[in-house]
Parts: structure tokens; C-alpha cells; sequence
């Protein structure tokens, strides 16, 4: 995970690291968080629950593309689970959009905050 000398927030079952802020295009700054969370289906928890769970993750995940709060979604080949990768204006609304999540109690996240890397400095 990347270190940027800002506090570690636990959520439930994940633990984040804070970024703050970043250039735009144009030059000026603005707040925000990007975050790529990888997260994996428990097994154990088997369950027509679960399955209907599983059955909701396409239709939230266009919703937050659409919002603009997740710019990308895979599935990582192998893995009851997927990447995603999330740009929200607070820790705050992060724990949110996480925990509304259908997989949300049948999941495991790692979660790794991102940083840009701009060009090199002459």
C-alpha cells in the first residue's frame, strides 16, 4: 500500500489510507480519494442470500460508473471476486458506497489508496 503520511481509518473489515488531493488537467488542485478495492466472495457463506447478492453487483456497479464514483470494474480471472477502482470526494463517502454494497457481509476487501504519478520533475 502506498504511504503518503496521512492516517490509516478502519472500516469494518477493511483498513484505508487517506490521499487528498492531486492536480487536474488544468493545473489546479482538487480533493479527492481513489481507492482500488479487490474484493473476494466467502465461500463459506453460501446462500440463497448470497446469491441473490451476487445478482445485484451489475446493476450497482453501473450505477456508481454512471455517478462517476467507480471508473472501472473487472473481474479477477480465477476468483469469485472482482477490482474495482473508486474516486470519492471523502473517506466518509467511501465507507458508504462500500457498506451499501449487495456483497457487503459476504465479501472480503483489501483495499490500496492511489496516487497519481505525474511527470517527472526537470
Amino acid at each position: 500500500m502506498i504511504s503518503v503520511g496521512l492516517p490509516w481509518v478502519p472500516i469494518g473489515r477493511v483498513s484505508f489510507q487517506l490521499v487528498r488531493s492531486n492536480l487536474t488537467a488544468g493545473g489546479a488542485y482538487r480533493d479527492f480519494m481513489k481507492f482500488l478495492v479487490l474484493w473476494q466472495m466467502e465461500l463459506g457463506l453460501l446462500s440463497p442470500e448470497m446469491a441473490r447478492a451476487v445478482g445485484g453487483m451489475p446493476e450497482y456497479g453501473e450505477r456508481l460508473e454512471r455517478a462517476g464514483k467507480v471508473l472501472a470494474r473487472y473481474h479477477v480471472v480465477g476468483s469469485h471476486g472482482g477490482a474495482w477502482i473508486y474516486d470519492v470526494a471523502s473517506h466518509e463517502e467511501f465507507e458508504r458506497l462500500l457498506a451499501t454494497a449487495p456483497v457487503f457481509n459476504f465479501a472480503r476487501y483489501t483495499v490500496h489508496a492511489l496516487a497519481e504519478m505525474g511527470p517527472a520533475a526537470d
